[in-house]
């Protein structure tokens, strides 16, 4: 069985050939747009640092400049990209599920 055929089984036919051919077309462009923000999230947060202090913090170790200046390093960026790759992820959830619905493709 070949991904698209799984795809085409997963997906609800609507009622005309012409509203099912749109309805499929919209809905695995939305399953791989939704595939791809959630690899990049993935990606994000494994490339991300940890927050916790780890055993340093038992020691006592004094804060250097870099640490107090993380806000604007490329932490800072890579949190920011992941917040707006898992927003993009949610409202494409959000609009998959509403095209389930077969009153709009009639």
């Amino acid at each position: 069985m070949n991904a698209l055929s799984f795809f085409n089984n997963l997906l609800v036919p609507a009622s005309t050939d012409a509203a099912y051919n749109t309805y499929r077309i919209t809905s695995i462009v939305l399953i791989v747009l939704m595939g791809v923000a959630a690899l990049a999230a993935i990606i994000l947060v494994l490339l991300q640092p940890g927050n916790s202090q780890g055993i340093d913090a038992l020691g006592g170790s004094s804060e250097t400049f870099y640490g107090k200046n993380k806000g604007k390093s490329t932490e800072a960026k890579l949190k920011m990209w992941t917040f707006i790759c898992l927003g993009v992820l949610a409202v494409l959830a959000v609009v998959f599920f509403i095209l389930q619905y077969e009153g709009i493709w009639t």
